[in-house]
């Protein structure tokens, strides 16, 4: 058991980190809650964006490579538009293909926020539907979803603002849990049955107390998680080395084309084709164009991966030979590289399918309650001086 002074250490730290990092808790969740249904979201927003016409009666299937190169064609053809950096590939059957073109950001600074131009053509009729630049703030409808995902990530501060919102998540981690430690009951089951109730009128501090402390228990778990896996991905550079030093990682030098030799480098159909060979159960999702100067990355989904959508298979096929270059196969993965692979699934929820990500979802709305519920507490004690005694009475 807590002594009396130890736990009034612990509820003080708790209180000021959720003091100091409470408003970005409350961003990161609403903004979390919205963008676990992106693609939904922005389709139903954007349906003459993102959508394709013509998707009736069609299966939901990949283009082959040679529709896919026939779709780079087309924008390398159209004025304005060029060889694209990366390309989106369609699956769903009114899915559309989303070209992506570096633009150089505005401000180089550590604030710059990326906003690469993106570009969506129709699967069926290589129509241009239309673009809008990733990463530019707005609440139109085209710009809306995007800068829920740059709010949520780096709250439009660029490197910056990722470290804040990694560093965030950290201490969400660490206050959820610490919460858990305040909440543990005495060993009874009346304690127990107290500690997991809610009591008192809406309106008491009685209410917001036992709600706090109640809710507290059963989200930590997913509070925590969330915390953790955000700042995963937000600090990579932190994350690896410790995952490093107890588990396997493959390394993470960049594959590179082998001499030109005076040779053309190879088309797109001919990347996606070595790929398929090499992963022939693998869905085409993404390709990053090859050049003289870096190969082809190529992207797919296998059938049991963990992660939805794009996948996390990676395929490195070189721009002159067409030989494949590196495998990444999540299914094989090593250890550490297998732990890395489920922070994304895990902090979007699609691990666990619709189930998760509605738990994500409602989890989401949770910091802003314990906000609510936590102020109305402090407020409460500072005005009382001595509301906790009068809480346990």
């Amino acid at each position: 058991m807590l002594t009396g002074l130890l736990r009034a250490r612990l509820r003080t730290l708790h209180l000021y980190v959720s003091l100091v990092f409470g408003a970005i808790f409350v961003l990161a969740g609403l903004t979390g809650a919205a963008i676990a249904w992106t693609d939904e979201l922005d389709g139903a927003l954007n349906p003459a964006l993102l959508r394709s016409r013509g998707a009736a009666g069609k299966e939901d299937v990949a283009p082959t490579p040679a529709q896919v190169q026939a779709a780079v064609e087309r924008l390398a053809a159209a004025p304005g538009y060029g060889q694209p950096t990366l390309l989106q590939l369609p699956y769903a059957a009114d899915e559309v293909y989303v070209a992506w073109y570096r633009k150089p950001a505005k401000n180089r600074g550590s604030f710059a926020m990326p906003r690469p131009r993106q570009v969506m053509l129709d699967r069926y009729t290589l129509a241009i539907l239309g673009e809008r630049n990733y990463g530019e703030f707005g609440l139109s409808r085209p710009l809306l979803m995007p800068a829920l995902f740059h709010l949520h990530r780096y709250l439009f501060a660029g490197e910056v603002g990722k470290t804040v919102t990694g560093i965030a998540g950290l201490l969400l981690t660490l206050t959820s849990l610490l919460g858990l430690v305040l909440w543990w009951p005495k060993p009874t089951l009346a304690s127990l049955r107290k500690a997991v109730s809610v009591r008192g009128a809406p309106t008491s501090r009685q209410f917001h107390y036992s709600l706090h402390r109640s809710a507290g228990f059963f989200l930590t778990p997913v509070l925590a998680v969330l915390g953790f896996t955000g700042m995963a991905m937000n600090l990579p550079d932190w994350v690896r080395p410790v995952v490093g030093a107890v588990a396997t990682l493959e390394h993470e030098a960049k594959a590179a084309n082998g001499p030109a030799a005076g040779r053309q480098t190879i088309g797109v159909a001919a990347a996606l084709e070595a790929a398929q060979r090499q992963m022939p159960q693998g869905r085409l999702s993404r390709l990053s164009l090859g050049s003289a100067r870096a190969p082809y990355e190529i992207r797919l989904r296998q059938p049991g991966e963990i992660r939805a959508g794009d996948g996390s298979t990676r395929i490195s096929v070189d721009a002159y030979s067409g030989a494949v270059l590196r495998v990444r196969d999540p299914l094989a993965a090593a250890p550490g590289d297998a732990f890395l692979n489920w922070q994304f699934p895990l902090h979007t929820g699609e691990a666990f399918g619709l189930a998760g990500r509605l738990l994500v979802s409602l989890s989401g709305l949770a910091p802003l309650a314990f906000m609510i519920t936590g102020l109305v507490l402090w407020l409460g004690r500072r005005k009382a001086r001595g509301g906790p005694a009068a809480l346990r009475n």
